[in-house]
């Protein structure tokens, strides 16, 4: 690769998620902090309230949080206790996404913020970073339950190699794709 390549430091992934990370803050992505609390609120509580819910929708897409207001509130708590103890991570941002205003986007964040340690926040830029990186193939700028599993295995493999957490290794990547893309992101 030659030097002026912006993706020419892609060799040492330890070095691309530490300065990706280090970008993070510059994006208008999820605070983790803000994931970090409503990790918190959901492992004590064992589900999430509708409210809750929409506060993590609204951090994630602005747009269309006011959706998640037309579940009731038995089928949060419901859903989010469920995605708490099924298997699988299609199962859990498959569950998530039954409820209005979760795509799978959105979904990834509830899953992120109950556990760091196995899933990541995932959209379009994630998509794009990994692509770019070579771990997927072609663009996308809707996902699904699928989708989210074809995401989260790279992004854990890389989190395997890097040893940072795949929720991190998440922000990395959103925070790449952010500072490397020319023109608009649809």
């Amino acid at each position: 690769m030659e030097a002026d390549d912006p993706n020419s430091h892609l060799d040492d992934l330890d070095a691309f998620v530490a300065e990706n990370l280090d970008r993070y803050a510059e994006t208008q992505g999820v605070l983790p902090e803000r994931l970090d609390e409503f990790g918190e609120r959901y492992r004590s509580q064992g589900h999430l309230t509708r409210d809750q819910l929409y506060e993590i929708a609204y951090e994630s897409s602005t747009r269309s949080a006011y959706h998640v207001e037309k579940n009731p509130e038995a089928r949060c708590r419901e859903v989010t206790r469920n995605a708490r103890a099924v298997d699988g991570d299609f199962s859990s941002i498959h569950l998530i996404t039954g409820l209005a205003g979760f795509k799978a986007a959105t979904a990834s964040c509830v899953v992120a913020a109950l556990d760091g340690d196995r899933h990541a926040v995932v959209d379009t830029r994630v998509w794009a970073s990994l692509e770019r990186l070579g771990y997927l193939d072609g663009r996308k700028e809707s996902f699904d339950a699928a989708d989210y599993v074809t995401m989260i295995e790279p992004i854990r493999a890389i989190a395997d190699e890097t040893g940072y957490r795949p929720v991190d290794v998440g922000y990395a990547l959103f925070a790449h794709d952010a500072h490397v893309r020319d023109g608009t992101l649809h």
